[in-house]
């Protein structure tokens, strides 16, 4: 699925001012934080969502790079140069708190959610579980469905949430109980005495990981880690015009995280399929065609294989040896952008290495013939024109 534009996810314009979105960021966060959406999916795709326009519009070298390239700019192999270390669409919701913790930790935000509203950090909103690995898969792509996008279904072996204590750890739900240490807020404070007066430090409950209870019977089924061995089926939306070595990631697709926790996210490498008779260059496409030495001097009509099926060109009369015909159009589209590659079509006359003494006679004649001799025409481009052309 492509991405939206980040400008409309805010809801702002692209000569919004910093605090302009700032401000819509803090909003479009607010109505989709996961505190006051529980358990809603969609809302916490939306949430991500917006932490990743906001990490990139906020960012005046990423704005002008997403202004010029699109969402390109920070594709693999695109043209944003990375660059950070918060990368958008392997966000998870740890990333986004202590990422933009100046949205979230203001008085306004922090009343309405319990104070402080940084997870894990300095504020009161705890920590559920362990997050869960992510997974990592290869798919092997033909030059058609890099060309068109694909969506592809594969079922992966992972960790899935148990399915007897759905995802607790507890036997039941009288077998966990608040973490004494902690009072049930995953957090402790400690008051130490310095030269410079009492200093307050707030560190994750040794006891219970953060998490403010404690089990009392492990679940039976998964052992109290919340998770089991399992499989699922996941639908891959590829897009046109990815390459190989280009990575895509999944939110939320690895495995499941423990006792809770968020899962970890799917990283897909993307792997190219050798095609029988086409090369790839980028977004151009290359084809050698091989012709005989009466079609180079007659001229003749034939049909090339492209990705998106056969097509056919003319060859006129005279045509030489390394000649490129150029068909716009019949390359790779970029991903996520508008631009398209073309197919270059290089002749290659054949030469044949045995011949018969009648074909022999034939051609014995024509050596003598002024039109055999070669006659190079000064206004041809010469054969390192023709490679700037192709790789300009």
């Amino acid at each position: 699925m492509a991405k939206r534009d980040y400008y409309e996810i805010l809801g702002v314009s692209k000569s919004a001012s910093d605090d302009e979105i700032k401000k819509a960021y803090r909003k479009v966060a607010m109505q989709f934080h996961p505190d006051r959406n529980p358990g809603d999916k969609a809302s916490e795709e939306k949430f991500k969502e917006a932490a990743e326009a906001y990490e990139i519009l906020s960012d005046g070298d990423k704005k002008a790079k997403y202004d010029r390239y699109g969402h390109q700019a920070f594709a693999p192999g695109g043209g944003s140069g990375g660059g950070g270390g918060f990368h958008p669409g392997g966000m998870n919701m740890d990333d986004i708190f202590s990422h933009f913790g100046d949205i979230f930790g203001d008085d306004s935000y922090g009343s309405f959610f319990g104070g402080g509203g940084r997870r894990g950090g300095g504020g009161g909103r705890r920590q559920t579980g362990q997050r869960g690995t992510n997974l990592r898969i290869k798919i092997k792509l033909t030059f058609e469905e890099m060309a068109k996008g694909v969506t592809k279904n594969v079922k992966l072996k992972k960790n899935i949430v148990c399915s007897t204590c759905t995802g607790s750890g507890a036997k039941d739900k009288n077998s966990s109980q608040t973490c004494n240490t902690c009072g049930g807020s995953g957090q402790v404070r400690r008051v130490s005495n310095t030269f410079l007066g009492q200093m307050q430090t707030v560190n994750t409950c040794p006891t219970c990981n953060g998490e403010g209870s404690t089990i009392t019977a492990k679940c039976t089924g998964c052992r109290g880690t919340g998770v089991q061995a399992g499989e699922e089926t996941i639908s891959i939306d590829i897009p046109a015009g990815v390459q190989a070595g280009m990575q895509l990631s999944m939110n939320g697709k690895g495995n499941a995280g423990e006792r809770g926790g968020y899962p970890g996210d799917l990283i897909i490498q993307i792997e190219e399929e050798a095609h029988a008779e086409l090369h790839r260059d980028g977004l151009n496409v290359a084809y050698e065609l091989h012709l005989s030495f009466p079609e180079a001097v007659f001229g003749t009509s034939v049909e090339v294989p492209t990705i998106d099926g056969k097509a056919r060109i003319k060859i006129p009369a005279g045509t030489q040896s390394g000649k490129i015909f150029r068909l716009k159009g019949k390359g790779f589209p970029e991903v996520q952008g508008y631009a398209k590659g073309d197919q270059l079509v290089q002749v290659n006359v054949w030469t044949p290495q045995n011949v018969s003494s009648e074909e022999k006679a034939i051609l014995e004649k024509l050596m003598d013939s002024p039109n055999f001799k070669p006659q190079p025409n000064k206004n041809e481009r010469s054969f390192f024109d023709k490679l700037k052309e192709v790789f300009s």
